[in-house]
Order: C-alpha cells, then structure tokens, then sequence
C-alpha cells in the first residue's frame, strides 16, 4: 500500500472517529464545529416554516430537492433528541429536537454551509 494511500485510509477514519465521539450511539447524525452533519460530514439544516411541535415537513416536492430531509429507515425509533417523522409522500425523516433535518444541494464539501440564512429561514442545525 502506497503512502497516499494509508494518508487517505488514515484522514477518513480519522473524521469518522471524530463523529463518532460527538454522537450519540445510533444517533442519525454527528456534530462537527458545533453543527449537526450527516454521515457524510454534510451540514445539516432546519427551516423556520416547519410548524413547531407538529412533526411535519413542508419542504416536499421541489424543496425537497434541494433540500434533501435526513432520511430515516421506516424502522427507526425515536431516541434522545432524535425523533422520526413522516412526510407528505410516505418516506421518514430525522427530526433533532422536534425540527425536521435537512441537507443543502449547493454544499459540495464537508464543512461548507452555504445554506445558512438562505432567504432569512434556513439556518444550521445546531446541538
């Protein structure tokens, strides 16, 4: 194995370790410099116009898109802050303190939050 190679081996288990260490055990997602991320290191999003308290999503269709919800397994539980909601088209989504997570299409990097304040009602998601 080349040296690169183990550099890569070594950065990747590295970071998932690291999000590891500031989740919750079968918690759907980490947190990285103080923000909720998806497996993939992703920021992740709440948005103001999801009623409160209600466990619904009304970013469907085009939204949905470019705002895609942090899918949960039909089989996911609610644990902690985490809980599971379900969307207009059937499929479950994570929800962190009652707030229906999402990720943000323009984002191409871990670490990128280019989503926060999008037209003053998208925000990080924050621990």
């Amino acid at each position: 194995m080349t040296r690169a190679r183990v550099s890569a081996l070594f950065a990747a288990a590295t970071f998932v370790l690291a999000a590891c260490a500031t989740a919750g055990a079968g918690d759907p997602a980490g947190v990285k410099d103080g923000v909720l991320v998806n497996a993939s290191g992703m920021t992740l999003y709440v948005f103001d116009k999801d009623p409160a308290g209600t466990g619904k999503s009304v970013c469907n269709g085009p939204c949905a898109k470019n705002w895609p919800p942090l899918a949960a397994a039909a089989d996911a539980a609610a644990h902690g802050d985490w809980s599971v909601i379900t969307r207009d088209d059937g499929s479950h989504q994570w929800a962190y303190k009652g707030r229906p997570v999402y990720a943000w299409i323009k984002d191409q990097k871990p670490g990128d939050r280019t989503g926060d304040g999008f037209i003053g009602a998208w925000h990080v998601a924050r621990p």
